[in-house]
């Protein structure tokens, strides 16, 4: 814990002084010169975009790469509401929850789709070194309250589920020429098992901003209510069984995607991520 003089950092306890570049500047007490380098902490580049500050994970000089960019954020044609949320689940667990579709049928029953109306659609998954994207075709508007607040006269949704590394998801449904849904949320560890989601949703509709404002937050707060709730009864289970022993079928999408770019990016295995992706095409009942 600590202060802001100036551009150091001050800490709260013996009152030691930091730069920008983590080297100590100042130790009250001390007779004698501070800088020694057992006395320095690394310095991580910080950058501020889009209102989001970015910290990158390694220590040194600005990385050429820039954080993600979040889609019609500025955009005036669209209603943006950000919210931060925070769950007692790792950030593997809270991505893949963010993308997996199997689960909306019965944990979010009546908001997106249900068990009883089911239809065949196809799946093409898509795999790059850094990001992994599911296009879900054929779909009707899903019945549930979601669906008819976008689109009541229906229609056909075009739905993609994305994963960028590090550790961003995005959901995006476009129904018809009017109606297009992009969520991204970032999700940040603060420990193994608790993670903080800050989420960004962008919302077009045929209905003017000022009507769907009111609905867009409390329905989202809603649906992330009980994703929470299963998380955390997930992380309990796991913890009182030893960790984690998933079992996947081929309609788990993209969450066993997930934990590989994770897992080889925790390797440093970059690869490149313009070489052509693995790809897989599939028929799944939603």
């Amino acid at each position: 814990m600590g202060s802001v003089k100036g551009d150091r950092l001050v800490c709260a306890y013996h009152g030691w002084e930091f730069d920008q570049a983590g080297r100590c500047q100042r130790v009250p007490a001390l007779v004698g010169e501070p800088d020694t380098a057992g006395r320095c902490v690394e310095a991580y580049p910080v950058l501020e975009e889009q209102g989001f500050i970015w910290v990158y994970g390694r220590p040194g000089p600005m990385p050429e790469a820039r954080p993600f960019q979040f889609r019609h954020i500025n955009d005036p044609n669209y209603l943006v509401v950000r919210y931060e949320v925070r769950v007692g689940a790792s950030v593997h667990q809270v991505a893949e929850n963010a993308l997996d579709v199997p689960h909306t049928a019965f944990l979010h029953g009546g908001l997106f789709r249900t068990d009883t109306d089911r239809n065949e659609i196809g799946a093409v998954i898509k795999r790059w070194s850094d990001r992994v994207e599911c296009e879900y075709v054929g779909e009707p508007r899903p019945s549930g309250l979601v669906g008819r607040i976008l689109s009541p006269g229906g229609g056909i949704v075009t739905h993609y589920d994305r994963f960028y590394l590090p550790s961003v998801v995005e959901v995006e449904y476009r129904i018809g020429d009017e109606n297009h849904v992009v969520v991204n949320g970032v999700c940040t560890p603060v420990d193994d098992y608790d993670t903080r989601l800050y989420s960004v949703t962008c919302v077009r509709t045929r209905l003017p901003g000022f009507l769907v404002r009111p609905l867009v937050q409390p329905i989202a707060l809603w649906i992330f209510g009980q994703d929470r709730s299963i998380l955390e009864a997930q992380t309990d289970s796991m913890q009182s069984f030893g960790g984690m022993a998933y079992a996947s079928t081929d309609v788990d999408t993209v969450g066993p995607h997930i934990m590989r770019l994770m897992r080889r990016a925790a390797r440093g295995d970059t690869g490149d991520p313009d070489a052509e992706p693995w790809t897989k095409e599939m028929s799944m009942m939603v």
